[in-house]
């Protein structure tokens, strides 16, 4: 048994080395499928325009390819870019982006979700816009508010035009009243909550409070008719 293990053991051991190749071969050939999340990247706005919808930040791909490419394939290395040179305000749709992944030469796209994107630029406009301020509360009793002031009373909103021409106003974060018997001055953040737009600068105002005692009225005003009507004879 050992003499036959032993004849022509250079041959036998070219032939295992052979075999490990081969095997090694065909496993490397041998094609998976596997999965990505790669980023998409939009590059080269226009000056002056913005996006103004939803746009995915990241795809999900499916790659098939022999082993040893796959092997060689890192989710860092692989992105979708989606260039927007010389694109004018409107809606765009970008499909096949499966031709704007930077794959190597062997691979190829199965799966892309989504496989397609619409696009919306805008021109990014500013608004200047009131400021109004959230009272809560009452002053102590026998107090009440003189006079309110803001500084700044406007503010400049930017972003996209569409949705800059539904913006009014904003207003302050509540200031509460409950209680206070002599006037104040407050920082006071401002409170806008726009999904394409924003503040250009200021995002805080100060609020001044001017409180003062309520005035009593005049006795006569206090009395009833009947009593005035007495009164009166009284004086004659």
């Amino acid at each position: 048994m050992f003499k036959l293990l032993t004849d022509n053991w250079t041959l036998k051991l070219l032939s295992l080395a052979f075999a490990l190749l081969l095997w090694m071969f065909i496993m490397g050939e041998r094609r998976l499928e596997v999965g990505y999340r790669v980023p998409l990247e939009l590059q080269n706005i226009p000056q002056g325009l913005m996006v103004a919808n939803e746009v995915p930040s990241l795809v999900d791909v499916r790659v098939s390819g022999p082993r040893t490419l796959q092997m060689k394939v890192s989710s860092n290395d692989i992105s979708i870019i989606v260039d927007l040179t010389d694109l004018k305000p409107g809606l765009t749709t970008f499909k096949r982006l499966e031709e704007r992944l930077n794959l190597p030469s062997g691979l190829r796209v199965t799966r892309l979700s989504p496989s397609f994107i619409d696009l919306k630029l805008e021109r990014i406009k500013q608004k200047l816009v009131p400021v109004k301020v959230a009272l809560i509360g009452e002053p102590l009793s026998g107090f009440k508010v003189a006079s309110v002031k803001l500084v700044p009373d406007e503010v400049l909103i930017e972003g996209a035009e569409t949705e800059l021409k539904s913006v009014t106003e904003v207003t302050t974060e509540e200031v509460d009243l409950n209680g206070v018997n002599e006037g104040f001055s407050l920082i006071v953040p401002l409170v806008y909550r726009g999904t394409y737009t924003h503040f250009k600068d200021e995002k805080t105002t100060e609020v001044q409070i001017e409180i003062q005692p309520v005035e009593p009225l005049p006795p006569a005003e206090n009395d009833s008719p009947e009593q005035q009507g007495a009164n009166q004879k009284k004086k004659g």
